[in-house]
């Protein structure tokens, strides 16, 4: 099915949207194929700022209004507790407020930006999103990642080649608590060094030390910023590693 003759299915769709690459071309076909979508943003402690923005900017540039819910998932003790299926009562959480939101808005159905190239068989938050009726127009319609990325060119969308983001809570160690602190601590030292030029890596929190996880290509840049990376991580953490496997 094409996802012209997706959206026809429904009046009024509420799309949970992060300003990555796969909701961001949803909302864009949706406007070209005059579907009344609303767009819903969940600011949680799990987001960097910089996906507000990039959701913001996205949203604006297609002329759609976006709604911008502020939520503490920390309030769940069974996020807090980062066990393997945090994803599932994160998911949970969230999609049932967006349930709540978008019933009051009158939409019909929610929709979330999972791709074909997904991997949704070990996935606790899908699992989540599938038990409270979520519908994912592009996996269902099976738009591949690279499709995706090179339909989002086409129609001049900025996020066709965003690197792939995952929530701040997965650089904390399974089982370990989340914080609030803890988690700015990873925000704070991952823009740091997107400031630095750096993209597409991971700080990873190992007890009290901070594990950059780059590229292969980005390791000379990391040498010639070793010093200022050092000083700048050195506020949060007690010491800096470098992962030589590379992501």
């Amino acid at each position: 099915m094409q996802l012209n003759e997706f959206f026809k299915q429904f009046k009024r769709p509420a799309l949970a949207f992060s300003g990555g690459v796969d909701s961001s071309y949803l909302l864009w076909a949706a406007k070209q194929a005059n579907c009344d979508i609303n767009a819903w943003f969940f600011k949680t402690p799990f987001q960097p700022q910089f996906e507000l923005e990039d959701a913001q900017r996205l949203a604006e540039e297609i002329g759609i209004h976006l709604e911008i819910v502020e939520y503490d998932v920390l309030q769940n003790n069974d996020v807090v507790e980062n066990p393997s299926n945090r994803c599932y009562y994160c998911k949970k959480t969230l999609f049932t407020k967006l349930l709540e939101k978008a019933k009051e808005a009158g939409c019909d159905v929610i929709f979330d930006g999972t791709n074909a190239s997904d991997d949704i068989n070990d996935r606790p938050g899908m699992r989540a999103i599938s038990e409270l009726g979520v519908r994912s127009p592009l996996r269902e319609c099976n738009l591949t990642k690279a499709e995706i990325r090179k339909l989002s060119k086409e129609a001049g969308l900025f996020t066709y080649n965003k690197p792939s983001y995952s929530c701040l809570a997965t650089r904390i160690p399974t089982g370990t608590k989340l914080t609030f602190e803890l988690l700015k601590k990873v925000e704070r030292s991952e823009k740091s060094l997107f400031k630095m030029g750096f993209s597409d890596f991971r700080i990873r929190v190992v007890g009290n030390s901070a594990k950059i996880q780059l590229k292969t290509e980005q390791m000379p840049l990391l040498l010639t910023k070793r010093v200022k990376i050092i000083d700048i991580l050195s506020i949060d953490f007690e010491d800096i590693l470098l992962d030589l496997k590379a992501r």
